[in-house]
């Protein structure tokens, strides 16, 4: 494995500039970074500092003497490149108090500030707070050939969703329809200067809403306030927010944006159709002029299964005026979204068409020249128009509703940081912005808090009306600025009209809302029966059945508690394999025995064992009944209950590749350290193959725990390659090749 000191000097000769490879991102301070460090660069303690391999093990070791590939760059080898940019990277932006060695020195490491600099940012400071707070870079660069896209997509918004933020507010959420405009005037500027997706659209939406009115009839039917008490329904509301807020912002902080991947598609899709379900039946008592009577009754605030026994025993009582209009709505507007879904392909301007605002426009129009009021058809009625007043919800006198309210603002929390993360991700951005799930709970959290000041509802981002930002020509987060803006106006001069607004065409606007909600899960209920999941079909099924007989909130709750389960289940379970080798490769490839049996051959007197991951705690455990299954059965998939399969015979010698065991713990080293120990003390030799580089993290975990020790006292060793552990055994006359199927 020794090369000659002439090789490697001629192979350390940088190549010319213009043959070097260039990075599309960050070129600048990738290529400084990698100059500051090629003076002393070594393989973590593999090569000196004049590129020549130091005597690392034995020269029967090719494993801990690898040889030295250059790249185009003159000093990288070519295994590691990826490896060393990402280190590079990571080790600049540490402190100067100096990560990991060179020769048994300490290494200076470049400040943030200095890299900045070397890569020619005037600013670095600035530069980087911009990555946090993006409006200090776009608002300065702001592009004027985006205004007129910002601002048609601001008013589009606007006509649309400010009607729907008075139907959430009034008929999911129960407070006054205003707290829905205070979160539309304050959240979509707060997050287009925080935020890290220039086209998303925050503002209230129907399962959060939802949630606040299941929050404001708890507080109702333990009778500590009533139905008509909009202020103290208006603190339910600004407390939920602002806890939510709290736990978007902490989460945020702590950077556990990582979590948006805990919850299934399943589950979620269980718990947003039982959503529309219970948003359905909540709409129709408006829809057919059932409001007095179900208060009357008592099941204003009762469960869905109520609601719709309800409905069955009052057909004959459904107002006619009222259930033609809210038909008429639901129609024109179902009708109108299934015709833009035709047509907008070839005819891109149909997208601008209000037609919500169009709908209740012309209902309100006619509601108060027509005098519909007086033929039953209930208004909106008074606005209040009082002042913005800031209600700080965290005082001693609202503890009991803080307690009440932290278990619904937590589910809040969750499904809208999911919900806003699947919609930035999914939009991108026209100006290729660096989308972050933990920069996206920091915009949100101090929006909501905010938002939670003036008693509004919770807000996150929403991927129905970003689109339509997008399609609209929204390019910025002037566009939210727009929206703000408006909503703003609104507030100050528009409150007074919307008295006029029959409440039956905002509940036809939710229903809308509701059928769309619905109308997905048909195709992931085909789709998992197609793949034959039955996990997910069951996960859609119990979330569903719990929101829809008990609460949205058991539900969730439950549907969280099994994806958990299903996590660390995962995260438990060792992924080990035993590999057979192709035969006729050269060099030699190995496979998964038990995946492709008729490919392979077993290696007579060997057991090669792949382990794929890190070893931690959380899999360390699993790993010796799992070993064990290898070694009697062949197999991890092997029922205990059979007979030995394997003999003692084929693990003389057993064989450890692990390469992908990029990290082991105390406990993991621990497990190991157990598992070497016991096949020596059968006089079983252990080789480990692909492992780790001499000097890094992982190799002096294994070095502390005596693992190497044992391995070398036991006559085995380390090597680059499965086949180079195997000709080793080979030169010892104890491996014989034989057919997988004798």
């Amino acid at each position: 494995m020794s090369r000659s000191s002439s090789k490697d000097r001629s192979s350390s000769v940088p190549p010319s500039p213009q043959n070097r490879p260039t990075f599309p991102r960050e070129p600048d301070l990738y290529t400084s970074l990698l100059s500051s460090r090629l003076t002393d660069t070594q393989d973590n303690g593999t090569f000196n500092n004049n590129g020549n391999p130091q005597a690392t093990g034995s020269s029967t070791s090719p494993f801990l003497a690898p040889h030295r590939t250059l790249s185009s760059f003159g000093a990288i080898p070519t295994a590691r490149l990826d490896d060393d940019r990402s280190s590079i990277l990571s080790d600049g932006i540490g402190s100067n108090n100096g990560a990991g060695t060179s020769n048994g020195r300490k290494r200076q490491l470049m400040s943030t500030s200095e890299l900045a600099r070397s890569s020619g940012v005037k600013h670095p400071r600035l530069n980087y707070l911009s990555y946090y707070i993006p409006a200090i870079k776009w608002i300065p660069h702001y592009d004027l050939k985006y205004l007129a896209g910002d601002v048609i997509a601001g008013i589009t918004m606007s006509s649309i969703y400010i009607p729907m933020g008075l139907s959430l507010a009034s008929n999911l959420a129960h407070v006054p329809p205003v707290q829905a405009l205070y979160s539309f005037a304050i959240v979509p500027i707060i997050y287009a200067l925080l935020g890290s997706c220039p086209q998303m659209v925050t503002g209230p939406e129907a399962a959060g809403s939802l949630l606040v009115g299941e929050a404001v009839r708890h507080a109702i039917n333990s009778g500590k306030q009533h139905d008509d008490d909009d202020t103290k329904n208006a603190i339910i509301a600004g407390i939920v927010t602002s806890i939510c807020g709290v736990v978007a912002l902490t989460a945020g902080v702590v950077r556990l944006g990582f979590l948006d991947s805990v919850l299934s598609r399943a589950l979620l899709r269980g718990f947003i159709s039982a959503v529309g379900f219970v948003i359905s039946i909540d709409q129709f008592i408006a829809e057919f002029g059932l409001i007095s009577l179900a208060k009357l009754e008592g099941v204003s605030h009762a469960s869905s299964i109520t609601k719709i026994n309800f409905l069955f025993n009052h057909i004959s009582d459904i107002h006619g005026p009222t259930a033609l209009v809210s038909m008429v709505s639901l129609a024109i507007i179902l009708g109108f979204k299934k015709f833009r879904t035709r047509i907008q392909d070839r005819h891109n301007w149909v997208v601008f068409i209000p037609d919500r605002f169009l709908v209740v426009t012309i209902a309100t129009v006619l509601a108060a020249k027509l005098d519909w009021a007086s033929n039953g058809i209930e208004n909106l009625g008074d606005v209040a128009e009082t002042n913005f007043q800031i209600r700080f919800p965290f005082k001693q006198a609202n503890i009991t509703k803080i307690r009440e309210a932290l278990p619904t603002a937590f589910l809040i929390s969750v499904l809208g940081f999911f919900e806003s993360v699947v919609a930035a991700k999914s939009l991108g951005s026209p100006i290729d912005a660096n989308i972050s799930s933990n920069r996206e709970l920091v915009a949100l959290g101090v929006g909501n808090i905010l938002a939670g000041l003036g008693c509004g509802l919770p807000s996150f981002g929403g991927y129905g009306r970003s689109k339509l930002n997008k399609q609209t020509g929204g390019k910025t987060g002037m566009s939210s600025v727009v929206l703000s803006s408006i909503t703003m106006f609104c507030l100050w001069f528009v409150l007074p009209y919307f008295k006029w607004i029959p409440r039956c065409v905002l509940s036809a606007m939710i229903s809308s809302v509701a059928f769309s909600l619905l109308e997905e899960a048909p195709a992931d209920i085909r789709f998992f029966i197609k793949i034959r999941s039955t996990p997910d079909l069951l996960m859609m099924f119990i979330v569903f059945t719990l929101t829809i007989f008990y609460s949205l909130e058991l539900g969730i709750a439950v549907g969280v508690g099994l994806s958990v389960v299903q996590i660390l289940k995962h995260a438990t379970r060792a992924r080990i394999s035993i590999l057979g080798r192709v035969p006729f490769t050269d060099p030699a490839i190995f496979k998964n025995a038990e995946e492709f049996p008729e490919e392979i051959v077993q290696i007579e007197g060997c057991l090669i064992v792949k382990i794929p991951e890190p070893l931690t705690f959380a899999n360390a455990g699993d790993l010796k009944n799992r070993l064990r299954r290898l070694e009697v059965y062949g197999s991890t998939i092997a029922h205990p209950s059979l007979p030995r399969l394997r003999s003692d015979e084929h693990n003389r010698n057993v064989v450890f590749d692990v390469h992908g065991m990029t990290g082991v713990d105390g406990s993991g080293a621990q497990v190991l350290k157990e598992i070497v120990e016991g096949y020596l003390g059968r006089g079983v030799r252990v080789f480990f193959a692909r492992g780790p580089r001499k000097g890094g993290e992982v190799w002096e975990t294994m070095e502390r725990a005596g693992i190497v020790e044992l391995v070398r006292g036991g006559e085995g060793d380390f090597f680059e390659h499965v086949s180079d552990a195997l000709k080793a055994m080979e030169a010892e006359e104890i491996v014989v090749e034989r057919p997988a199927s004798v």
